[in-house]
C-alpha cells in the first residue's frame, strides 16, 4: 500500500503535465508563403474564332485531356499506359511506401506493448548449483508527446504522402503528354510519306518525260541528270521520314511497356482535331498543376521537420510499466508468489551534444528555404510555360495559315510550268524551281502541323492537364 500510496502523487503531476503541455508542438506552424498571381495571361487572346472547337468524346471520364483530339486509336494507346506504364508503376509504388512511412509516424502517438517468456538453467552464483529460472513479462511504455516531436512528424508525413499522391499525378500526366507527342507526331510523319511517295511518283514521271524529250533531241542529258536527281532526292527524304516515323513507335512501344518487336500501329486514316484549348485563370492553375501542389506539400512536410529539429531542445518524457512472473519450478512458475512488477515514469534531456541539435535545425530550416525556393520556381517555370504555349497555339495558327497560302500559290506554279515544259515553251530549270518550291511549301506546313500539335500537348499539360 505504500508503494502505490507514493505513486500517485507523480501519477497525478505526470497526467497534469502531459495535459497541460500536450498540445504545445514546438517549431513554427506551417502558412503558405504569398504568391504574386497574375489577374489574366498575357498571350491569352479573347478572339479564338480562328480556332474550332473540340469536345471530348466522353465527358464522364473526368481528366481524360487526350479525348480532345477525337482520335479512338489514340484512346486505346492511353487506356494501355494508364495500366501498363512502369513509370506510373514506380511513381505508384513510391506513393505507397510514403503512405508506409506515415503510419509509421502516426505509431509513435500510441504506446507500445511487448511480451516475453524465457527459460534458462546455468549457474548465477560461483560455488552454487545449478539453478533454473522460468520468466513470463509484458512491458508497455509511451513516450509523452510533450514538444509536439511525433505530431510534427506525423504532419511531415502527411504533407510527404500529399506531396506523393500529388507527383504520381505529375508522372501520369507527364507520361501521357509525351505518349500523345509522340502518337501525334507519328500521325503527321504518316501523311508526310503519303506526301512524299506521291512527290515521288510525280517527279518520276517528270523524269520519264525529260528522258523521252532527251531522246526526241529537245533537251540535253544534263535535263535528264537532274530530273534523276530531283528524283533520288524525293526516295531519300521518303526514307528519311520513315526512320522518324518507326522510330516516334518504337518509343510508344516502350512507353506502353512493350517491347517495340512486338508492337506494330497501322497507319491512320486520318488527323487527330486540333483541339482549342481555354487557359482559364491563372488563380486556377495553382489548384491544377500537380507538380506545383507537389512542391507546395514538400514545403510543409520541410516546416514540420524544423519542429521535430527543434523538440529535441527539450526534455523527453516515458511512461513505462512491466509485469510478470519469475520462478525456478515451471510447476509453480505462474502464481501470486512469484509475480513481478514496476512502473514509473522516466525523463531525460540531452546536456550537451557538441552543437548536434543546433547543426540539425539549422538543416532543416534551410531544408525549408530550398523548398520555398523551389516552390516559387515552380509556379514561376508553370506560368512560363502556359504563356509559351499560348504564344504558340496563337502564331502557329496563323503561320499554318500562310504555309497553306504558300502551298496552294507553289502548286498552281508547278501545274503552269509542267504544261509549259511540256509545249517547249520553258526550260527544265523552271520545272525544277517550280517543283522544289511545292515539296519545301509542302514540309513547311507539315511542320507547322507538328508543331500545332505537339504545342496544344505542352499547353494542356501546362495547364495541368484539364481545363
Amino acid at each position: 500500500m505504500r508503494h502505490t500510496h507514493q505513486f500517485k502523487p507523480l501519477k497525478h503531476t505526470t497526467l497534469l503535465l502531459a495535459l497541460l503541455l500536450g498540445g504545445c508542438a514546438a517549431g513554427p506552424n506551417y502558412h503558405k508563403p504569398p504568391l504574386d498571381i497574375p489577374a489574366s495571361y498575357k498571350e491569352h487572346s479573347s478572339d479564338n474564332s480562328q480556332w474550332q472547337i473540340a469536345e471530348p468524346l466522353d465527358a464522364s471520364q473526368h481528366g481524360a485531356w487526350w479525348t480532345v483530339y477525337q482520335d479512338a486509336r489514340l484512346n486505346q494507346l492511353m487506356d494501355t499506359l494508364n495500366q501498363q506504364s512502369p513509370s506510373i508503376a514506380q511513381a505508384e509504388a513510391q506513393y505507397r511506401q510514403a503512405q508506409a512511412l506515415l503510419k509509421q509516424a502516426q505509431a509513435g502517438l500510441f504506446p507500445s506493448l511487448n511480451l516475453g517468456a524465457s527459460q534458462t538453467r546455468g549457474v548465477s552464483t560461483p560455488g552454487q548449483g545449478v539453478n533454473n529460472s522460468y520468466n513470463l513479462n509484458a512491458n508497455a511504455s509511451w513516450e509523452v508527446d510533450l514538444w509536439g516531436a511525433v505530431r510534427r512528424s506525423v504532419e511531415a508525413g502527411q504533407a510527404s504522402a500529399s506531396a506523393s499522391a500529388a507527383q504520381l499525378a505529375a508522372i501520369k500526366l507527364s507520361s501521357q503528354a509525351q505518349l500523345a507527342t509522340a502518337y501525334l507526331q507519328l500521325v503527321i510523319a504518316e501523311q508526310q510519306l503519303q506526301q512524299l511517295r506521291s512527290s515521288e511518283q510525280l517527279l518520276n514521271e517528270t523524269l520519264q518525260l525529260t528522258r523521252q524529250q532527251q531522246q526526241s533531241g529537245i533537251v540535253s542529258d544534263a535535263n535528264v541528270a537532274q530530273a534523276e536527281s530531283q528524283w533520288q532526292s524525293a526516295q531519300a527524304a521518303r526514307v528519311d521520314k520513315q526512320l522518324s516515323r518507326e522510330q516516334l513507335e518504337h518509343a510508344i512501344a516502350a512507353a506502353l511497356g512493350s517491347a517495340p518487336a512486338s508492337f506494330q500501329l497501322v497507319a491512320a486514316e486520318s488527323t487527330p482535331q486540333l483541339p482549342h484549348i481555354p487557359p482559364g485563370l491563372p488563380s486556377t492553375l495553382l489548384q491544377r498543376r500537380p507538380d506545383i501542389a507537389a512542391a507546395e506539400r514538400n514545403m510543409a512536410a520541410a516546416n514540420a521537420q524544423i519542429g521535430v529539429a527543434k523538440a529535441a531542445y527539450f526534455p523527453s518524457l516515458t511512461l513505462s510499466a512491466s509485469g510478470g512472473y519469475r520462478g525456478d519450478s515451471f510447476a509453480d512458475w505462474v502464481n501470486l508468489p512469484n509475480r513481478i512488477w514496476s512502473l514509473g515514469p522516466e525523463l531525460a534531456l540531452t546536456l550537451f551534444d557538441a552543437g548536434l541539435r543546433q547543426a540539425k535545425t539549422e538543416q532543416a530550416i534551410a531544408n525549408y528555404d530550398a523548398s520555398v525556393a523551389a516552390y516559387r520556381q515552380t509556379v514561376l517555370a508553370a506560368f512560363q510555360a502556359v504563356e509559351d504555349q499560348l504564344s504558340a497555339q496563337q502564331l502557329l495558327q496563323q503561320e499554318a495559315g500562310m504555309q497553306s497560302a504558300a502551298l496552294d500559290a507553289a502548286r498552281r506554279a508547278e501545274t503552269i510550268t509542267l504544261n509549259q515544259y511540256q509545249a517547249g515553251t520553258v526550260s527544265y530549270l523552271n520545272v525544277l524551281s517550280a517543283q522544289n518550291s511545292r515539296i519545301a511549301a509542302e514540309t513547311n506546313l507539315w511542320n507547322v502541323k507538328n508543331r500545332q500539335y505537339s504545342s496544344s500537348v505542352a499547353l494542356i499539360a501546362a495547364l495541368g492537364g484539364k481545363w
